[in-house]
């Protein structure tokens, strides 16, 4: 059982791979260790899974495995360096930015090309502790899945509390109400109002649910309202 194994020969695997591993990355530099893209986070990936089978996988030849690490490791490197002196293949590498939300306007047709949804969005934003749309001016998603959010001038920084100025309960949550153009029932129930309600307030504004892209509820019980974008161009 021992022979098979061979102790001494996994034991040398482990430990070259370890140090070219840590060689390789010390060449790649922060950025891949920060793993800033999702680019920079495959290639991680992958050079650990290169790593681990050369440690473990007695089968694999060792001089074979450790080409693989060292070249992909180059690789990567290439990569970076192209990306460093041509924007146009950052871009492609990379990806950019893009704007979700502009001058407190979410761009349904930006966050299709991100390929993100309001419930992502917002989750996002709730990462951030920002609880409300509302409260945004701009937002930025970027090429690492990050979301970078502007708030609106009115909305400051310190806490009422931090400012001894008497604060008055929220009477709600601050939710979705409607979502690309449908009613989230189950927020209303859990709100406690209806959508006849909802409706009546869209109509005492003048607009119909077909022309709404997204409803949130405020603490204080109004609504933000956002339009689709086709609709307000």
């Amino acid at each position: 059982m021992f022979g098979e194994l061979d102790f001494f020969e996994m034991i040398l695997r482990a430990t070259l791979s370890f140090l070219v591993l840590l060689l390789m990355t010390r060449l790649m530099g922060r950025k891949q260790l920060s793993q800033l893209t999702f680019f920079n986070y495959i290639t991680g990936i992958a050079l650990g899974s290169i790593a681990g089978d050369i440690a473990s996988e007695s089968k694999t030849p060792f001089l074979n495995g450790l080409v693989s690490l060292i070249w992909w490791s180059l690789l990567t490197i290439l990569t970076a360096y192209i990306g460093m002196k041509s924007r146009r293949a950052r871009t492609v590498i990379d990806g950019q930015p893009v704007i979700v939300i502009k001058k407190g306007e979410i761009l349904e047709n930006e966050l299709k090309k991100a390929q993100i949804n309001m419930d992502d969005l917002t989750m996002l934003l709730r990462e951030q502790q920002v609880f409300s749309v509302k409260d945004v001016e701009n937002a930025i998603f970027e090429p690492n899945g990050q979301l970078s959010i502007m708030l609106k001038e009115d909305v400051q920084p310190v806490t009422k509390k931090d400012q001894k100025i008497f604060t008055i309960q929220p009477m709600y949550i601050p939710m979705e109400l409607v979502v690309e153009g449908e009613i989230i029932e189950k927020n209303l129930k859990e709100a406690g109002i209806t959508s006849n309600w909802l409706k009546s307030q869209l109509k005492s504004q003048n607009l119909q649910l077909s022309e709404i892209f997204y409803v949130e509820l405020q603490k204080d019980g109004s609504l933000f309202i956002d339009k689709y974008q086709e609709l307000t161009n």
